[in-house]
């Protein structure tokens, strides 16, 4: 079964009808290729191959590494700010409210995330001071993909701005390629006015003082977050994506299958966290993201109960290859989801009745961007795995 195992946190019970089959990972011939998959792999290849300076300090830029070099997110912030909870939710599949239950972080917690991209998310302690000469710099954020840092806007705030803009100040001198996230957490416990407030009084300090100190275009992004709704993996979404070198042509892809294919929005799910690592290029619509990632849980518990990969159950004729369903809603509306490979799948909103009606043609498309996808996405040493030499 290509699906990972998945804990379900959400229930849903809009499910109709959908159709399932036994998931797995597709070997496909390149004999032949379209002009998407070759774009898609020289961008890919003028990516990898690009050289890195030489200096003491590496100046790195977010970019894919070799199997051996993953790119690091750093979670940090003071104590009790949420940083672990916002690990166990997103990457370990952790319900929020046993949350409450963790202990503070004591010591560098580094957790590997196996996926179409392998990274690493280290966990820092919010009263480990990094900044003092005995720490190596080199080895905190040398490999360094993007630095989120996170802020409690429920407590008092001033002194981890305070402490971010040090971090900051010191990450622009010796690696100003790093991104640097802030997320403004826990605002679920906010009024609307309050949040809008706090988070306007944050981004002004933060830019004052990059400002005075002349990084004026600091890669420093800001997001409202709370592990209570889905705000934490949209976030979380935006992050991984400027780590994917080629995200522009990726989204022009989805964009022209959407167009294609009548689609009112598509996303390109990871589906061990449910982060979207790439979309159309239509404005992200919340209430549709959250419909389309609940709807990977549906299909992610039917194919652990329902899958041929059970020892006691034998094929009983051709089975497809890849997981497909789709569902009607009671507002007429369909999503479609479609597997591309054993860590990817699309997910698609119609509510086009035209569209729905033609769910072939919806399908072969669907499998023509499969072919480019999976090509791009292709790693080395997997391919060596699926054909070993002889």
């Amino acid at each position: 079964m290509a699906f990972p195992h998945v804990r379900r946190t959400r229930s849903m019970d809009f499910m109709k009808r959908g159709r399932l089959s036994n998931p797995c990972l597709l070997h496909r011939s390149k004999s032949s290729k379209t002009v998407a998959q070759l774009s898609l792999e020289n961008l890919l290849q003028r990516t990898t191959n690009t050289a890195v300076s030489g200096h003491s300090r590496v100046i790195l830029e977010p970019s894919v590494k070799p199997r051996d070099a993953k790119p690091r997110l750093l979670l940090m912030g003071l104590r009790r700010s949420g940083k672990s909870s916002i690990a166990s939710v997103v990457f370990h599949k952790m319900p929020p409210n046993e949350t409450l239950f963790l202990e503070s972080t004591t010591r560098i917690q580094k957790d590997s995330i196996h996926s179409f991209m392998d990274f690493q998310v280290w966990d820092f302690p919010g009263q480990l001071e990094y900044l003092e000469p005995s720490f190596d710099l080199e080895d905190i954020f040398g490999s360094l993909g993007a630095l989120v840092w996170v802020i409690d806007a429920q407590d008092d705030y001033l002194d981890s701005v305070a402490r971010l803009n040090r971090t900051i100040l010191t990450v622009q001198q010796y690696y100003p390629g790093i991104n640097v996230e802030v997320f403004i957490h826990k605002v679920d416990g906010l009024s609307e006015e309050y949040r809008h407030d706090a988070y306007q009084d944050i981004v002004q300090r933060i830019t004052d003082e990059l400002n005075d100190a002349g990084y004026e275009n600091a890669p420093v992004h800001f997001y409202l977050t709370s592990i209570y709704d889905y705000s934490v993996f949209e976030a979380f979404s935006k992050v991984i994506q400027k780590l994917i070198p080629n995200l522009s042509t990726l989204e022009n892809l989805i964009t022209t299958l959407g167009n294609n294919c009548g689609f009112e929005k598509t996303y390109l799910f990871d589906v061990l966290s449910k982060i979207y690592i790439a979309s159309d290029t239509r404005p992200v619509d919340m209430a549709a993201y959250e419909m389309c990632s609940d709807y990977i849980d549906v299909i992610v518990d039917i194919s652990e109960l329902y899958s041929w990969d059970h020892p006691l159950r034998k094929h009983k004729g051709e089975q497809m290859q890849e997981a497909e369903s789709h569902v009607v809603l009671h507002d007429e509306t369909m999503l479609h989801l479609m597997e591309m490979n054993k860590y990817l799948c699309l997910v698609s909103v119609i509510r086009n009745p035209e569209a729905r009606e033609k769910k072939g043609l919806i399908d072969m498309n669907c499998r023509t961007f499969q072919e480019a996808l999976n090509d791009v996405f292709s790693r080395s040493w997997e391919r060596e795995e699926d054909h070993p030499a002889e």
